[in-house]
């Protein structure tokens, strides 16, 4: 497991398949700041609920010169449904391997019903435009949370 990330430390690069056979990369979006949203799951109600509170918000975002970026370890064809279905519009990386999940510290033991798993730990990363960590938001409470992370991105 790698260790939480600190605010000034590197953005540990990646990159992975998107919906729509896009490559998404950090090299990629070097110059812009970026939000890597990690979610646990397309389509269910928390995190189509973030994802529609990001997509609303997206001109917002890229008037601040911010890319967002949801992360899951879906499927690339999940995230196509989940993009066509909800008319998102913008990339979602699938990390079916964990790695970036694991390299951002999100893919954590959870517990539910006293059973033990892994999964990834609703977290936003907004990484500046020298590639740097800006701010880490863990634990995420869907509600507000874009907006909070628009003003963030915003200040940078």
């Amino acid at each position: 497991m790698a260790e939480a990330l600190t605010i000034g430390d590197p953005a540990p690069p990646f990159e992975l398949p998107g919906a729509g056979g896009e490559s998404i990369s950090l090299a990629g979006l070097k110059g812009r700041k970026v939000v890597l949203y990690f979610y646990p799951k397309d389509d269910t109600s928390g995190c189509t609920k973030e994802a529609i509170a990001f997509n609303g918000l997206r001109k917002a975002f890229a008037d601040a010169g911010t890319e967002i970026i949801g992360v899951s370890p879906d499927s690339v064809a999940s995230h196509d449904r989940f993009r066509t279905k909800y008319d998102l519009a913008f990339p979602l990386a699938a990390d079916e391997e964990k790695t970036m999940l694991e390299a951002y510290g999100v893919w954590k033991e959870k517990s539910m019903y006293g059973r033990k798993y892994f999964g990834v730990e609703r977290t936003t990363v907004l990484i500046d435009a020298d590639g740097r960590v800006a701010r880490v938001w863990p634990k995420v409470k869907v509600d507000g949370h874009a907006d909070e992370v628009l003003r963030a991105a915003q200040a940078l």
